[in-house]
């Protein structure tokens, strides 16, 4: 029997949420807080592009398991336009294609049109999105000059809000579903209002259940772990359970649990009759602890689906 390979790294679970600044890409930004931690493994969330700025949740460990739940939250952005210019990629990384004047634009007009950008809209993702065509990054292929079709998208704006308006620069600041890119709007509202526009400054403030307030820079990281050490970056965990903050708990007793630790579907008085829910076992001492995530079949019984290993 060969050799098993050796574990590089500490063995640590839970998320940190960064505040990723700009020029810096979401995989720089794991391999950042990889070698902060020492830790064996850590997992973005969904890319920000590197212009962008904010809230970028990292898992690590066991809670890698739970991001595809935060790849898939609606997100909110404040974002920095600039009308009259556009550029190959959307937004200030990219190059000028096309200046154009930009016309008298009233704040009602550009009320009006910014109506088209609220609800369901269909979008075309760019080129320089991270969408994969054939295995490839799509932004791969626009940096060797290629482009090919895309299939418009369905996504959904909550919420599309204008801050301030200054002749040709405006702010905007966007809830949307996943899969909905701000630079899109910004190219598509450049369109319809006859000048072109690109993103100039993007924030994300919000990913799924995690906001500002949870942020920390990787400047406070540094500092905490070269005075206080590395196990004081530990405290900053937040517990697996919160990727799912907010989903409907149901409560296992110890021999329920058991059951669905192994794959089981358990039936659990008082559980929700439908969707997605957080499983924790209650212990004999009435502390509970979080073991996955279940979904809640067409009979009424809670399928485990995503289950938290213990050491």
């Amino acid at each position: 029997m060969g050799r098993r390979r050796k574990q590089r790294g500490r063995d640590i679970s839970g998320v940190v949420v960064v505040d990723k600044p700009g020029g810096l890409s979401s995989n720089d930004a794991v391999q950042k807080a990889k070698y902060l931690f020492r830790a064996a493994k850590v997992g973005h969330t969904g890319s920000l592009d590197p212009l962008a700025r904010g809230v970028l949740p990292l898992c690590f460990g066991e809670a890698t398991k739970f991001s595809q739940f935060l790849l898939s939250s609606d997100k909110k952005y404040w974002a920095r336009i600039k009308l009259g210019i556009r550029t190959d990629s959307g937004d200030a990384d990219g190059k000028v294609v096309e200046t154009r004047p930009v016309p008298e634009i009233s704040t009602a007009t550009l009320e009006r049109v910014l109506d088209r950008f609220r609800g369901e809209i269909d979008q075309i993702p760019s080129m320089f999105s991270a969408i994969k065509h054939q295995g490839q990054p799509l932004y791969k292929l626009a940096r060797q000059g290629i482009e090919v079709e895309r299939k418009s998208r369905r996504v959904t704006v909550f919420s599309n809000e204008l801050i301030c308006f200054d002749s040709d620069e405006l702010e905007l600041m966007i809830h949307c579903s996943k899969g909905t890119y701000v630079r899109t709007i910004a190219e598509d509202l450049g369109e319809l209002l006859g000048c072109g526009a690109h993103v100039i400054a993007l924030r994300r403030t919000m990913a799924g259940p995690y906001e500002e307030s949870d942020m920390v820079t990787f400047d406070e990281l540094y500092q905490i772990r070269d005075v206080e050490g590395l196990e004081a970056l530990d405290t900053l965990l937040q517990p697996i359970s919160s990727t799912v903050r907010g989903w409907p708990v149901v409560t296992l007793s110890d021999s329920t649990a058991y059951y669905v630790r192994r794959g089981q579907p358990v039936i659990v008085a008082h559980a929700p009759s439908t969707g997605w829910v957080q499983l924790c076992e209650r212990h004999d001492d009435e502390h509970t602890e979080f073991i996955g995530v279940g979904e809640i079949l067409d009979d009424g019984r809670v399928a485990p689906r995503r289950l938290v290993v213990t050491h």
